[in-house]
């Protein structure tokens, strides 16, 4: 299918390779059906990339720069504005996220990406992802150990691990919930948004054992 032809180059392989990641998995995609797919040559490839490790990267990099820096904003503005209060902290690492899921420029996709990078246990992707947004969930960490100072350090990262796996699963939207016909996108998102939160808040608060 052809590119529109503003695209650039380097947002054309990113295009395709996003696509084909998501379809065949990284071990399964070549750089060849990534070539043939942005309809550029592999020279290209290797001028903006390097390499296909790198490629993979970066396909993660142009979409997590933007859910990171629109979380971290959010949060600020949480506590800033709402100081002491939970649900506001879940609001800023939640809504983000749903709405790179409904991204209409490929957001299904990376989605899609994010179910392969865990099945296919990437051990360079996910030093990549840590070295590089690791801090995101340390900033959260630290947001939610002040207003939950009955919870010990292990026991609030065990639920923002588990608070993080049902966000993935609530972008993928593989569950029961599916979106009625007469809801809009924004208005499904905003529903299952408010459900995750509630939910993610009364786990967070339930008493320690």
């Amino acid at each position: 299918m052809g590119k529109p032809a503003h695209f650039s180059t380097k947002e054309r392989i990113l295009a395709a390779a996003e696509e084909l990641f998501a379809q065949h998995g990284f071990a399964g995609t070549s750089l060849r059906q990534v070539t043939s797919q942005a309809a550029v040559n592999i020279a290209a490839v290797n001028y903006h990339f390097g390499s296909k490790e790198n490629l993979i990267n970066e396909v993660f990099r142009r979409r997590m720069d933007v859910m990171t820096a629109q979380r971290l904003q959010q949060l600020e503005a949480a506590l800033r504005d709402h100081p002491g209060q939970l649900e506001p902290i879940l609001a800023a690492f939640i809504d983000p996220a749903l709405a790179l899921a409904q991204d209409r420029n490929g957001g299904a996709a990376f989605v899609r990406l994010i179910a392969r990078a865990y099945a296919e246990h990437n051990e360079s992707l996910r030093r990549f992802l840590s070295d590089h947004y690791g801090h995101v969930l340390r900033e959260f960490g630290k947001a939610l150990a002040a207003v939950l100072p009955g919870l010990d350090k292990e026991t609030l990262y065990w639920r923002l691990d588990f608070l993080a796996g049902a966000l993935t699963y609530a972008m993928s939207e593989f569950g029961l919930i599916k979106r009625p016909a007469s809801a809009s996108e924004a208005a499904h998102r905003s529903r299952a948004a408010r459900e995750l939160i509630r939910f993610a808040a009364a786990g967070l608060q339930a008493e320690a054992r």
